[in-house]
């Protein structure tokens, strides 16, 4: 129901591994890997602003409170961002039920099949802890940012991205940059239904965003992001 069978066929799967492997850092762009009606039913729960709280990292600290986050030097920063609220009251329901269903359907046993698949290991949530703290939806405005970071937690097998923005426009900015190797950067524009998925700990996996132009003050940058173990 969730994915677009044509771009999981084994023919796809096997050209995904073989760029998969001949990709600094691994990674492979999938365009319109999820079905496009679904993801419009996501896309319009996202717009419904009381689901939306703001989250501050440091490279020191991660939730970082305002107090604190006041006292860290501008370098020391590396996440401004929105998060959506799985918390907050009727964010599992209906209407925005289809945006809670999509969250657990990336954690269910065929979606991380289609990973293992793909990556050649097994990815499991049988020894995370909270695994529904692994995925979910963020936003960015034009006073937001991600800057350079390192996804590659110990037992972290694949990290993906997917983005959710309807008409994105190349002049909008908010393209991931992946440091790349020897100063070749990987810029990747984050399209309606683009899904990327890299290896962490491949050579040149740190990234970044770039910012969202601030002549689209107003609206936002949205995407999901999950990250996935294996045993």
């Amino acid at each position: 129901m969730w994915l677009n069978e044509q771009q999981i066929t084994s023919t796809a799967i096997r050209a995904y591994r073989k760029t998969l492997l001949h990709s600094s850092p691994n990674h492979i762009v999938i365009d319109h890997l999820f079905d496009h009606n679904k993801l419009a039913e996501v896309s319009h729960v996202l717009q419904q602003e009381q689901h939306w709280k703001t989250q501050k990292h440091s490279y020191s600290a991660l939730y970082v409170n305002d107090t604190k986050w006041q006292k860290t030097p501008a370098p020391q920063r590396f996440v401004q961002r929105d998060i959506w609220d799985r918390s907050a009251p009727g964010a599992d329901k209906s209407p925005s039920a289809v945006a809670y269903e999509f969250l657990s359907y990336l954690r269910g046993d065929e979606f991380m099949s289609l990973l293992s698949r793909i990556f050649r290991v097994q990815i499991t949530d049988i020894n995370v802890a909270k695994p529904e703290v692994n995925t979910n939806y963020f936003r960015l405005s034009a006073s937001d940012f991600v800057n350079q970071h390192a996804d590659d937690s110990p037992g972290r097998e694949i990290c993906m991205l997917l983005y959710l923005n309807k008409d994105w426009q190349h002049d909008n900015g908010g393209e991931l940059v992946f440091m790349g190797k020897d100063d070749k950067a990987v810029t990747i524009a984050p399209l309606y239904n683009r899904c990327v998925l890299f290896d962490p700990s491949s050579e040149g996996s740190e990234h970044w965003v770039e910012a969202v132009n601030g002549e689209t003050a107003g609206s936002y940058r949205y995407n999901l992001t999950s990250w996935y173990w294996s045993e």
